[in-house]
């Protein structure tokens, strides 16, 4: 009965062992698990990370699972030893690790408090694998720039090709019995409603949810939501949205589900990129991104309608 005692402490002692970290300059602590050759990243380069961003209390604040795409940056100055791009310049292509950037030194050097979500950590962690790097070296801008735009365009191509295999994925995995529009909106009711339907002018009055195919929230308009995905922000006003339909007020799957469905319905909306953000993407959403919509039409408001003009009197 030893044996297996023996052989799980040793197992024990190799999993420690494989999450050691080394303390660098500005109490930055790393731990390098993939090293592969190649020179490591340089002011100027650009790369592709994917990874995640968290708490010391394991919460996820940031991962690039959640959108299914890398992020793709220009690597700067570091502002101060021990922050985040001069972790990055310890990795070459390949290369995977985990760092955890004191907060108290980056309170220090950057003059801003802790952020309310890790008031009481002391690290920030950051688990990350460089996909790519174009090193910016000797070339011009213009020959840089072209390597990059060419790499970006191959990437996108792939992931436009890759978008409606994930949308059936999700479905399926869901379990959701969908109606699709003209237009590629598919939709599934979970509490219909009779009456009234708004029509282009009028106004909607709706709750709204809105996630990733990874059920990672992005944006909502309701507190409790926004808690549960952290992605509250205080003194935001959570409350219901009024928004005009039908006046491209809103992206397009959006401004066609308000108009689709009489008030009192909820329904779960699936949207293509095509109908979202499109080939372009946003701040939030990357490009040829599906979205998922829970939406409750509260109200629909008629477009008040324009006075009868004047009519002169008769002589």
């Amino acid at each position: 009965m030893k044996k297996p005692l023996v052989l799980l402490s040793l197992l024990a002692l190799a999993l420690s062992a494989c999450t050691r970290f080394k303390t660098g300059d500005g109490g930055l602590q790393y731990a390098i698990h993939t090293d592969k050759d190649g020179p490591t990243i340089q002011e100027g380069d650009f790369f592709v990370v994917s990874g995640t961003q968290k708490t010391e209390k394991d919460s996820v604040l940031f991962s690039t699972d959640d959108t299914g795409r890398p992020a793709f940056l220009s690597a700067q100055k570091s502002q101060f030893k021990g922050d985040l791009f001069s972790a990055f310049a310890m990795l070459s292509e390949g290369d995977s690790a985990t760092f955890k950037i004191n907060l108290d030194t980056l309170a220090l050097k950057t003059g801003q408090p802790k952020p309310p979500f890790a008031k009481d950590d002391h690290f920030l962690i950051f688990s990350v694998k460089i996909e790519k790097v174009i090193p910016k070296g000797k070339l011009d801008d213009q020959t840089f720039t072209n390597q990059i735009n060419e790499y970006i365009k191959k990437d996108i191509e792939v992931i436009k090709k890759a978008e409606p295999a994930k949308v059936k994925t999700y479905v399926a995995a869901k379990g959701l019995k969908l109606t699709t529009t003209a237009s590629g909106l598919a939709y599934q009711i979970t509490k219909a409603a009779t009456g009234e339907k708004a029509v282009a002018g009028d106004s909607v009055v709706v709750n709204y949810v809105g996630k990733f195919l990874s059920d990672k929230l992005f944006d909502t308009n309701i507190a409790a939501e926004a808690k549960k995905g952290a992605k509250f922000i205080p003194g935001r006003p959570y409350e219901p949205l009024r928004t005009v339909v039908g006046m491209q007020k809103s992206i397009p799957g959006f401004d066609e589900a308000l108009m689709t469905f009489p008030a009192g319905t909820k329904v779960t909306v699936v949207m293509p990129s095509s109908l979202g953000y499109g080939e372009q993407g946003s701040q939030l959403i990357p490009p040829f991104t599906p979205l998922v919509f829970d939406l409750e039409i509260l109200k629909v408001i008629k477009a008040t309608a324009a006075p009868a003009p004047a009519v002169a009197p008769k002589k």
